[in-house]
């Protein structure tokens, strides 16, 4: 049989060694780097992609070779492409023998020398010889070296391998091929990685940490991984492989609490900072560094870029830029869009322990712990009673709107990214998880079936983490929100490069607030609806439902006129002079009416009508499929004295806006429009009530007038459209649900079944179908720019705050995208992202 081929491409770093990461992977790419700064990090010698796939196939490698450079015991490490990708784990002490360790017992004595032999026979016969990990797991005591070395000679038939040539090549295979496994390649590509993901190996001098002077390993960063403050943190074992008695952990800076490294060897503490700043100046990176003191001298063996949680890693770039270590812009692009979400609600402290009892859809970020209540009553009643809760409920409905607003989180058994409780708990900036499929509630007993079958009641404490989808026993420990002066210098930079405008939608006072909190410009959809649950007002609306006549309706609502009138001016008053587009009445009336006989005959009782007349008008105005019923514009053709009210209300409060300094020209929103003719008799109406209150004011005002477009003929037929309208706000959520024939409150049920089975790419109602409802936008777009060149083009639906759906917004030509309040910092930031990579590189 003739010999294997033997490979000897390798190379040893050095500063001018050619050592590329898509070859030699990212630890290799450091590791040369901290050469170059003059660390002093032990011989080592890469492998690159290609020999570590050769040899997976079989192929052999000049391991004395590699030896002849490093020195005869040396540690095995993984160095993928990317950090995230993982790897098989590190084989140290490679090269361990009998001759090794009787030198060693010399020198540093017998336990030494035997832990170190028995911690390389663990790992090669695990990690070559796929034994039983369990049965070579020996406590480092007399006698279990010995018993290590006899059990592998009976399991194998051979003696432990002494040649360390050998030794060194079948580590080297054991992981190319655990790298080319199965299990891995699915592991790592769960990750990201793609299918040829490349490994390199690095093949490292052994520092063993051990010695009779100050002996030992550790690891050290100087910033917070959690809040990104300066701090040194970290840990030093000494004797890390020696003598288990001489185990000494040490603090790394003076601590009362006991011995640090600082004060027992402040050289190395010294030499550590200095290296610490380096990494910093020079890789421009917050660097964790991995060392080894051995008698007193420091060798550095790893570093690598610190984990961070996302407020870390804000302050992070952002204390990078402002000492000049990196750019604005490199700044802005190191900072994931989403993952400033966490920094706008409280988070459970991921230091903390944490009891789970169910998960679901992490539907809006935030965490949130409270007293389980059941209905949106029993929150309301703990809110006056300043008790904080959560509302469980099967699914939510707009009768469930108070309830939410007075609870500080939100949990329901079903519903999907884009249900009802998802998107009135991203406008509210509520933690909520949706779809919560494997807790159980019995809303007649008011309990609460967890996963593991334990039963809690209302009353019981719960925290919901809306960042992961998991629900948790008790109180968990949280972090408060960081809103400090890192996050908005952040995003001000962010500001100054994007080129698309973020609003943001805002139904009240308090989401208006939020807006300008985050720096929207302005309010890009103000659902009016919402404002007509308020008890008192809910009364009077069903007054309105129930009127006979034109002549009846209209007297119902001039009792809403005054409060519809406040709505606005608060509105105006918080924007101060920017725009505010204010969305006509749009949800079919059927929605304010109970729908059990309790709420029915309490109705009754208070219009004072007979239950039966109740019973019938609730009856007549339900409708098959309300969603495509009457609804939107559709009222407002047929019962036009609500648009008459809510138009008279919003100029009324336009006129008190500029008497108060503030003025504003309001943008008035046609919903569910899908025929021009519908935009000229909504026009015509609306032009009327602004004469009259010009005419009764005194007062010259302007405003904008414009079409919600959000189904598929409304599209399609833009440019007549636009010939009457300023702006066209493409309104994705339910123009999402047209295109598809899918209910966004139903899709939950099976959408994770279809994205699994790639029916779908993505959940169509939280990344944009850029394909389908996309091809609608861009025709939308086009047609209506053709039938009015200076319309103004937006879209409002919750994908205006998903960061790819902003990218097709800008590359189409949009003018500005409009999302949750609490989603704002994201569209701004993401919106700087596209507008950074886009530029030409020079």
């Amino acid at each position: 049989m003739p010999p294997r081929p033997v490979s000897t491409d390798f190379v040893e770093i050095a500063p001018a060694a050619a050592v590329a990461v898509a070859q030699h992977g990212w630890r290799a790419k450091c590791l040369q780097r901290l050469v170059r700064l003059d660390l002093p990090v032990p011989r080592t010698v890469a492998l690159p992609a290609g020999t570590v796939r050769a040899l997976a196939a079989g192929q052999a490698v000049d391991a004395a070779g590699i030896l002849a450079r490093t020195g005869a015991l040396v540690s095995v490490r993984p160095s993928p492409v990317n950090p995230e990708w993982g790897g098989p784990g590190s084989v140290l002490n490679v090269g361990m023998n009998a001759a090794r360790h009787a030198e060693i017992r010399k020198t540093h004595g017998a336990a030494a020398a035997d832990a170190l032999y028995l911690r390389f026979v663990h790992s090669y016969a695990t990690h070559v010889a796929r034994l039983d990990p369990d049965a070579f797991a020996l406590d480092p005591e007399p006698g279990a070296l010995g018993h290590a070395l006899t059990l592998y000679q009976e399991e194998t038939d051979e003696p432990f391998p002494q040649d360390p040539a050998r030794q060194l090549a079948e580590v080297l295979r054991s992981m190319a091929r655990a790298w080319e496994g199965t299990s891995a390649r699915l592991l790592r590509q769960a990750k990201g990685a793609p299918p040829d993901a490349a490994l390199g190996l690095l093949v490292q001098e052994m520092a063993f940490g051990i010695g009779p002077g100050l002996s030992g390993s550790g690891t050290i960063q100087f910033v917070d991984g959690v809040t990104g403050s300066p701090r040194i943190t970290g840990r030093f074992r000494g004797q890390a492989q020696g003598r288990a008695a001489s185990v000494e952990t040490l603090y790394l800076t003076r601590d009362p609490r006991g011995a640090s490294l600082e004060e027992a060897a402040p050289q190395i503490f010294a030499e550590l900072v200095a290296h610490g700043a380096a990494c910093r100046a020079r890789l421009r990176e917050e660097m964790q560094i991995e060392f080894v003191v051995e008698s007193g001298k420091l060798r550095v063996i790893d570093a690598l870029k610190v984990t961070r949680s996302a407020r870390a890693g804000v302050r992070i770039a952002v204390s990078l830029a402002q000492d000049g270590v990196i750019s604005r812009e490199d700044a802005i692009l190191r900072v994931e869009p989403r993952a400033l979400s966490e920094l706008l609600h409280y988070q459970v402290d991921p230091r903390a322990p944490r009891e789970r009892i169910g998960r679901g859809i992490a539907a809006s970020p935030g965490a949130a712990t409270g007293r389980i209540v059941f209905t949106a009553a029993a929150a309301q009643a703990a809110a006056a009673r300043d008790e904080p809760c959560i509302l469980v409920r099967r699914e939510t409905g707009p009768e469930d709107i108070r309830g939410m607003h007075a609870a500080h989180g939100v949990l329901t058994e079903r519903g999907g990214i884009t249900s009802h409780a998802a998107v009135i708990a991203r406008g509210l900036g509520l933690p909520c998880i949706v779809g919560a499929s494997g807790i159980v509630l019995d809303q007649r007993e008011r309990t609460l079936r967890a996963e593991d079958g334990r039963l809690l009641r209302e009353g019981d404490t719960i925290t919901i983490d809306g960042s992961n989808g998991e629900v948790l026993l008790g109180a968990a420990e949280m972090l408060a929100p960081a809103l400090d002066d890192g996050f908005r210098t952040l995003l001000r930079w962010a500001d100054n490069v994007r080129d698309i405008g973020v609003r943001a939608n805002a139904d009240t006072p308090d989401d208006a607030r939020t807006a300008r909190l985050f720096e929207a410009e302005g309010i890009g959809l103000c659902r009016t609806e919402h404002m007509f649950f308020d008890e008192d007002r809910l009364t009077v609306m069903r007054e309105m439902i129930f009127a006979d006549t034109s002549r009846d309706r209209r007297i119902a609502l001039e009792r809403l006129l005054p409060m519809q009138r406040a709505d606005f001016l608060a509105l105006f008053d918080i924007m101060a002079g920017q725009p505010v587009c204010i969305r006509l009445f749009d949800p079919p009336l059927h929605e304010f009416l109970p729908h059990d006989r309790e709420g029915m005959r309490e109705l009754a009782e208070a219009l004072d009508r007979p239950l039966s007349e109740v019973t019938r008008r609730v009856e007549a105005l339900s409708e098959f499929n309300p969603m495509l019923g009457m609804r939107g514009v559709r009222l407002g053709i047929t019962m036009p004295e609500i648009y008459d009210m809510q138009a008279r209300a919003i100029f009324e409060a336009t006129v008190e806006a500029g008497r108060r300094g503030a003025p504003v020209v309001p943008e008035i929103m046609i919903p569910l429009v899908s025929a021009s003719r519908e935009v000229e008799l909504v026009k015509t109406r609306i032009d009327a009530v602004a004469g009259a209150v010009r005419t009764e004011q005194k007062a010259q005002f302007a405003y904008r007038l414009g079409v919600m477009v959000e189904t598929p003929r409304a599209a399609l037929r833009a440019g007549e459209i636009a010939q009457h309208a300023a702006f066209l706000s493409f309104g994705t959520n339910d123009l999402t649900q047209m295109a598809y024939g899918l209910s966004r409150d139903d899709a939950g049920r099976f959408m994770g079944s279809y994205v699994m089975q790639q029916v779908y790419a993505e959940d169509p109602f939280h990344v944009l179908d850029v394909e389908g409802v996309g091809e609608l936008l861009l025709i939308g777009a086009g047609r209506g720019r053709e039938g009015r060149p200076d319309v103004t083009l937006s879209v409002c639906g919750e994908h205006g705050g998903n960061p790819e759906s902003i990218a097709f917004c800008r590359a189409a030509g949009f003018d500005y995208v409009s999302c949750s309040p609490f989603r704002v910092p994201v569209a701004r930031l993401a919106a700087a992202h596209f507008a950074l990579l886009d530029r030409p590189t020079s």
